[in-house]
């Protein structure tokens, strides 16, 4: 009698642990739809998982890891993380979908000169061209917004402090790394190519106003991410602690990054912030 229900017992307590985890993955699963939606509305002001399109099937999959899981995970803002979205959208010329969430950021308040100054920050690592590309990109939503152009200058550096305030800000970050790097090379070249990164990455970029030097780094530290320059990478994550972020903060704003550029360059840039 005892064996009977002690297997009675055993039976009611699996069947509880069985139905528990059904409705637990079921609670998640409605949590994910309705965080998806309620993300998605804030953003764009749209509905989200419609069932609308040529494609809902992959819409859905899209919206609801991106904006019911990812967007959800880690210790970023919201605004860190449609910055993030910026500037990795500006380094693969995914125009259109820059378009949408220069829109989704002015949405949840981030300021046109965040904006701007984040695809300016890009332009160091991506090119010219590229960075025009999403300016002009930026500036088509600036437009439509009824947002006068151009906005406020933030250069706040004369052209003959370029040099001392980019190394300034340049050796609080990373020393003479690259100097060292580069002292083989021969005739000028050990000279102008590092003279040329402190004036034009640091001594342009890093010394405007409308973004701090820490959100800077983050932001340089997912383009570099985006375009799989890992030399790089292992270089600005030390700069990025430096500069105040946490490895916590980078992991986030990698695994903000997924969905736009794919693991395996988001995954690789996570395994150098663990090593560090």
């Amino acid at each position: 009698m005892k064996k009977y229900f002690l297997c009675m017992m055993i039976a009611v307590i699996c069947s509880v642990t069985v139905t528990a985890q059904v409705s637990n993955q079921n609670n998640q699963k409605m949590d994910k739809t309705a965080l998806t939606k309620k993300t998605y509305k804030k953003l764009f002001g749209g509905e989200a998982l419609s069932g609308k399109g040529t494609d809902p099937e992959l819409m859905n999959i899209l919206q609801k890891f991106i904006f019911g899981e990812v967007f959800h995970t880690g210790n970023l803002r919201d605004k860190q993380r449609e910055l993030i979205t910026i500037v990795t959208l500006t380094a693969q010329q995914t125009l259109p979908q820059l378009k949408a969430h220069t829109g989704a950021a002015l949405n949840i308040g981030v300021t046109p000169i965040e904006i701007r100054e984040a695809v300016y920050q890009c332009a160091p690592f991506i090119g010219y061209p590229k960075t025009l590309n999403a300016v002009n990109t930026i500036n088509e939503v600036f437009k439509e917004k009824n947002i006068s152009l151009p906005l406020e200058n933030e250069t706040k550096v004369k052209e003959e402090e370029r040099f001392a305030k980019g190394k300034e800000i340049q050796d609080s970050l990373y020393g003479d790394e690259i100097k060292e790097n580069l002292k083989d090379l021969p005739g000028n070249f050990k000279d102008d190519i590092p003279r040329f990164l402190t004036e034009a990455c640091f001594g342009d970029f890093y010394t405007r106003g409308g973004l701090d030097v820490k959100t800077r780094e983050l932001l340089t530290f997912c383009v570099l991410a985006t375009i799989g320059a890992e030399e790089q990478i292992k270089s600005h994550a030390l700069g990025n602690i430096k500069a105040g972020n946490s490895k916590e903060t980078l992991i986030a704003a990698m695994v903000q990054c997924i969905g736009y550029i794919g693991f395996p360059n988001a995954l690789n840039a996570i395994n150098i912030i663990k090593d560090i």
